[in-house]
């Protein structure tokens, strides 16, 4: 394993400094409810294992109208880190990522290319259908993840966990 260059280590150190991050979580679903919502279940658990806490959830349809409007509340809010989970597939009704790529001033490519490469390890070439991504939209991390547990997983336990006071305090320096 390689080491880790300093300034990132130094960056970690400064944001941690920042103490608990608000997140929000976001489903998009149009078969899901609250009773059986097993990704915000999941992501409640995890964030605050982390030491850090929700600050919004909502369950929502995936209709352009209804992610914009979730989108543009929560980073309006609290919330420094917004996760969608669902929509981000190939399907005619998958659109969350067609919403969100348009409105992140910034985008993280990393993160889609990353989660892709870990998905792949486990559900080989089908991974190439996830439009997982991420980016910045009005000083808030918006990341945006498929939809099912396996890949809300990952993405949390492999890629936002580690980095998630880094990526919230990189936006507010």
């Amino acid at each position: 394993m390689t080491e880790t260059p300093k300034g990132a280590e130094e960056h970690r150190e400064l944001a941690a400094a920042e103490g608990p991050i608000p997140v929000a979580i976001v489903t998009v679903s149009d078969t899901r409810t609250p009773e059986n919502d097993f990704n915000r279940a999941y992501l409640t658990e995890r964030i605050e294992a982390a030491g850090h806490r929700v600050a919004a959830y909502r369950l929502i349809k995936d209709e352009p109208d209804q992610v914009k409007a979730v989108l543009d509340e929560l980073a309006a809010g609290e919330a420094r880190v917004v996760i969608f989970n669902g929509g981000t597939g190939i399907a005619p009704r998958d659109r969350t990522y067609d919403v969100l790529s348009r409105q992140l001033e910034k985008t993280l490519p990393g993160f889609g290319e990353i989660f892709r490469m870990l998905s792949y390890q486990e559900v080989g070439a089908a991974a190439m259908l996830s439009r997982a991504t991420a980016g910045v939209y009005r000083n808030t991390v918006v990341v945006s993840t498929p939809g099912s547990p396996n890949a809300v997983k990952v993405a949390w336990e492999k890629l936002l966990e580690p980095e998630l006071q880094h990526l919230a305090w990189e936006v507010i320096r």
